[in-house]
């Protein structure tokens, strides 16, 4: 069965694997703090264009999000975010959990917008309530929408203005920031954010992700935050060598940009037979509307998401990864055409 369900379907990309086979008698210190590790801070503050950002190695997204929240705010303090936001409807409770609020606002195309932050702090000024700390965004967003530099800056100006934390969830940053009329670099994200993270599960590695702290607030005791919940991995190192290969060769860069090619492949297809999109994705994330027979059919031979399921429609979600193969795009398209004309 051909898989367009996500993309980490996947173990792990060769260069990656590569490199961790080189290593595969080495004898590293452990808790991320060994010279792999350190090597892939010093390789990503190289791309970020700054040396003095804090960087810890983390398992997972929802982790990574929990984590850098938990550490972030005070007890009474909230955490915005757009109703669609994966911290909001993917993560279990887990951010309130921890015992943080999430204010959630309605958002345009999946991104929160300056006005929505400024109306939601003024809502909440009284000391019964929570109080608004943190901004948190996605990039690309949950439907496959990417920040414009204009807007990120906006974003960017208002919690400087309203003395917020941002937070940018970058589970899939490489791929926003390889789309089609993406006009953001990585130092921008890191020059406009406090703290954010930089994707590896959905971007070709085996697991984990790069948080970056640039604000030096937020820096001291992170690494007790992280011990504290479950967060410190003993054998540290299997992030910092994925890093290291990912931040070598352009490599990063080079496997987000195969999933986007692949996608704007599936969507020019997409194109020609009339299907209707759901979202204006540029990314590897595809949303299409069909009729229910049709997904069903489709289901015989391929796996994808339901998105949201109508009486007689069906919004599904097709993933594009570094290894989707044109032949399996070729053939969903096809097979997808039969469907049609039945």
């Amino acid at each position: 069965m051909n898989s367009f369900r996500n993309d980490y379907s996947e173990l792990v990309h060769p260069e990656i694997l590569e490199l961790m086979t080189k290593c595969l008698h080495e004898q590293n210190v452990g808790y991320g703090l060994d010279k792999h590790s350190d090597n892939a801070r010093k390789l990503i503050q190289n791309e970020i264009n700054n040396h003095e950002a804090d960087i810890h190695f983390l398992v997972g997204g929802t982790s990574c999000n929990k984590i850098a929240i938990a550490h972030c705010l005070k007890p009474y303090e909230a955490v915005i975010a757009v109703e669609s936001g994966h911290i909001n409807v993917h993560e279990a409770g887990a951010i309130e959990d921890s015992g943080h609020k999430i204010l959630s606002v309605p958002g345009k195309d999946g991104k929160i917008t300056p006005e929505e932050i400024e109306a939601i702090c003024i809502r909440h000024g009284d000391e019964h309530m929570v109080v608004p700390r943190m901004v948190y965004i996605s990039n690309s967003t949950e439907i496959g929408t990417i920040y414009k530099k204009r807007e990120l800056e906006e974003i960017y100006r208002k919690t400087r203005e309203l003395g917020l934390i941002l937070f940018i969830d970058g589970a899939r940053l490489g791929i926003a920031l390889t789309a089609v009329g993406n006009d953001l670099t990585l130092p921008d994200v890191a020059r406009l954010s406090d703290l954010f993270y930089i994707g590896g599960t959905k971007n070709g590695a085996m697991l984990g992700e790069a948080l970056v702290i640039v604000n030096p607030e937020l820096k001291k005791h992170f690494r007790n935050t992280m011990k504290q919940n479950g967060g410190m991995l003993a054998k540290g190192y299997l992030i910092g060598m994925q890093f290291e290969a990912l931040f070598s060769n352009n490599l990063f860069f080079r496997i987000a940009s195969r999933a986007n090619e692949m996608a704007r492949l599936l969507q020019k297809g997409l194109e020609k037979l009339n299907i209707e999109f759901a979202s204006d994705s540029p990314t590897n994330q595809q949303f299409i509307v069909l009729e229910n027979e049709i997904v069903r059919s489709l289901q015989k031979n391929y796996d994808f998401e339901i998105w949201e399921k109508g009486k007689e429609k069906t919004t599904i979600r097709l993933v594009t990864s570094w290894a989707t193969a044109l032949e399996n795009i070729d053939a969903f398209l096809d097979d997808l055409k039969t469907l049609l004309k039945q």
